[in-house]
């Protein structure tokens, strides 16, 4: 009896793992369009910040529909060349429905001179509009500064539609 209680508990652990799709994006990132930063005074470069940036999927498909366009709206700590982060990402599909991300950064990533170089972050997806609404997921992203202040994000993780 014990045996097949545990082959019964393996089959359903199993079976959801299976039913969570993956997803493997890449963003293309400008440098934002809106940023209010504030100088702690505490110490040099210190300075917190929100921003707000665009970025265009290269590629990525979530549930048959191509993530199109997303908008990043995030809260940042720098000190130094290091910074911290976190923020939302508002994904708009090809069919028009929507995305919620909510992001954060593992670890601390790197400026130069203001601008971004590296750094790592993990995201949940939260919900959505549309197809979208009861969406669940997460991952994690790569991302690296391009000389001219953009930035490629590659992302990958899994995801369930309900």
């Amino acid at each position: 009896m014990r045996k097949l209680w545990l082959i019964g508990c393996s089959v359903l652990l199993l079976s959801s793992l299976s039913l969570a799709d993956k997803v493997v994006s890449q963003w293309k990132c400008g440098m934002p369009s809106e940023t209010h930063g504030i100088d702690v005074g505490d110490q040099a470069n210190h300075n917190y910040a929100v921003t707000k940036t665009t970025c265009t999927a290269s590629k990525s498909e979530v549930g048959g529909v191509k993530e199109k366009e997303g908008v990043g709206t995030e809260f940042e700590e720098t000190t130094g060349d290091t910074i911290t982060w976190h923020g939302m990402f508002v994904v708009t599909a090809e069919n028009g429905d929507k995305i919620y991300y909510h992001y954060a950064n593992s670890g601390k990533g790197m400026v130069k001179a203001g601008k971004f170089q590296s750094g790592n972050n993990k995201w949940s997806m939260v919900g959505g509009t549309g197809k979208f609404a009861a969406v669940k997921g997460e991952g994690s992203c790569t991302g690296k500064g391009n000389g001219d202040g953009t930035a490629t994000w590659d992302c990958e993780g899994t995801y369930t539609l309900k």
